[in-house]
């Protein structure tokens, strides 16, 4: 998408709890579209950030498989200008984020861009491509880290 025009960007947050700076998020996907040696296609880029019963009921619809995961990705259609879909589980990363005591908008960003290294063409389904893909993560965080582009999320609950 390097063509000096900016893709557009749906962003669906239906939870309540979770402050997004919608702003910062389209900002990490035009600099990766910008600066990254990989393209995902051109389109509309769909990103969902559901909570956890929402997460697993798509993965269990569309995956069969109903356990919770942190990313589920779906390629667009070049046909329909449609890039793809990310969808992110927030309660996953919230709980990785406390457990493993990481920042929680580094790791929500963090699931973003393994969708978005779905999109481009990267797999995890076998050890081989899942050490790549970690290697591309890191490359990718580092550089959006470098030049501030993580978003900062905020998921606050009354618990």
């Amino acid at each position: 998408m390097r063509t000096g025009k900016k893709r557009n960007i749906q962003i669906f947050n239906p939870c309540e709890a979770l402050r997004i700076d919608k702003a910062a998020v389209e900002s990490l996907f035009y600099f990766l579209d910008e600066t990254a040696p990989y393209q995902i296609p051109d389109g509309e880029l769909s990103l969902a950030f559901l909570q956890e019963e929402a997460h697993c009921k798509l993965h269990a619809d569309f995956l069969n498989d109903p356990t919770p995961t942190d990313v589920i990705t779906f390629p667009g259609d070049p046909d329909e200008d449609l890039a793809g879909e990310i969808c992110v589980s927030i309660d996953m990363a919230k709980r990785y984020a406390e457990t493993e005591a990481v920042d929680f908008s580094k790791e929500l960003t963090l699931y973003l861009v393994h969708g978005w290294l779905h999109l481009v063409g990267f797999d995890d389904l076998n050890e081989k491509d899942r050490h790549a893909m970690k290697k591309e993560e890191q490359v990718c965080m580092s550089s959006l880290e470098t030049n501030r582009h993580i978003p900062v999320f905020k998921y606050e609950t009354n618990d």
